[in-house]
């Protein structure tokens, strides 16, 4: 009878008891201060707006690529130290070879060279497609290690959840983590880092000063300079090239294929001496030259998360859920996967005005508010069907 008692109330404690919690990731420091990162997508900001909500560090993204310098990245450093922000700049990696990574590193650095910063300089690479753990640590080890070369500053590694943990690893674990991990209470113990320097919490936070959302976090000490100031300008290596194999698989086109090694189907069809674009083979072996300064490193690529959704995308940086459609083929814009890498439009109307769609909205409603037609508004958005637009898709105003 004392057994049965027993069983039962080992039952009721099981039962009742609280789930246990994922073991959390420790702050690298305990003291902590709120921060967003931005780039053009946020557009015009009212940074002292930004200061008076609580803010304290901003990041801003300085340059993208072999060439890109972010078109509001002069505005953005001006207004952020005006309003007495810390500021820190990161640099969006497309490197597909360590030597590619390091002549887009002094590309970074030059373009911040003369600026007074507060924080790490940080490598954002998550454009991984069809890189092997191995190779992706290679090029990031190439780039953040350059980084600090060639400015004399500390830095620091930026990297979703799923990267930190799974592909991200030795070498680059020696610089601290700034970890993305959305929806949860802390950021989780499964990466590959012992703490976190910094933790972008949200990608969809609201900030006075600010129209439409931005990202959201929360930064320690350690991100923080030892010693903050201005780097010198470094003299720019020759551009060298590299050249690599690529096997193709079931389903490719050589389109996609260029646009993973980002270059031109031209230069795959005339190195490989192909006689036509549209017709190639699973199993056949593709040279593809990889050149340092390619214009082609300067396109912008956002990897799906999970929960993202294209309404979503599309309104963090300021395009059309039918924009991005088009562009990368998604016949369902309801339906993408995680994982997918979808190319984002170029910005050569950024700086418009803009209008968030609400719900019930109509382009009739929206042309007639603006004194524009529907069709120019259509047109303007390359949207196909103007009786489908989406709450939270930002429509360009000609």
């Amino acid at each position: 009878m004392k057994k049965k008692i027993l069983l039962f109330l080992t039952l009721i404690l099981i039962l009742t008891a609280s789930p246990i919690p994922v073991s959390a990731l420790p702050p690298a420091s305990e003291h902590q201060q709120e921060g967003i990162d931005v780039s053009q997508w946020q557009g015009s900001i009212d940074f002292k707006q930004v200061a008076a909500a609580g803010i304290r560090i901003v990041y801003i993204r300085s340059s993208m690529g072999s060439g890109y310098v972010d078109p509001y990245f002069e505005q953005n450093y001006q207004r952020a130290k005006a309003a007495g922000l810390k500021v820190g700049f990161y640099h969006y990696v497309t490197a597909r070879t360590a030597a590619q990574a390091r002549y887009q590193a002094q590309f970074f650095v030059n373009t911040v060279r003369e600026k007074h910063f507060d924080c790490r300089l940080a490598m954002d690479f998550e454009d991984l497609i069809r890189l092997s753990a191995e190779e992706a640590n290679q090029i990031g080890l190439a780039f953040i290690s350059a980084v600090e070369e060639f400015s004399g500053k500390e830095a620091v590694v930026y990297s979703d959840i799923s990267n930190a943990a799974s592909v991200f690893g030795g070498p680059l674990t020696q610089y601290p983590l700034w970890i993305a991990q959305y929806g949860d209470a802390v950021p989780s113990a499964v990466v590959n880092w012992s703490s976190w320097a910094g933790w972008q919490y949200t990608d969809r936070g609201v900030i006075p000063g600010i129209e439409g959302v931005v990202d959201r976090d929360r930064f320690t000490d350690v991100m923080l300079l030892q010693s903050p100031g201005p780097v010198q300008s470094v003299s720019r290596p020759q551009p060298s090239s590299d050249t690599v194999t690529y096997q193709v698989q079931p389903g490719d086109t050589l389109w996609a294929i260029a646009r993973l090694y980002r270059t031109s189907t031209a230069s795959i069809v005339k190195e490989n001496n192909l006689s036509d674009p549209n017709l190639i083979y699973p199993g056949e072996t593709l040279r593809i030259t990889i050149r340092d300064n390619d214009k082609k490193a300067d396109d912008h690529f956002y990897t799906v998360r999970p929960g993202n959704t294209l309404s979503g995308i599309a309104a963090k940086y300021r395009t059309t859920v039918s924009r991005l459609a088009a562009l990368n083929g998604i016949s369902n814009p309801n339906q993408i996967d995680t994982g997918e890498r979808l190319q984002i439009p170029g910005d050569s109307d950024f700086g418009m005005q803009t209008y968030t769609v609400k719900p019930k909205d109509t382009l009739t409603q929206i042309a007639a508010a603006y004194h524009v037609s529907v069709s120019r508004l259509a047109a303007k958005n390359k949207i196909t069907d103007p009786n489908l637009i989406y709450p939270g898709e930002v429509i360009r105003i000609p």
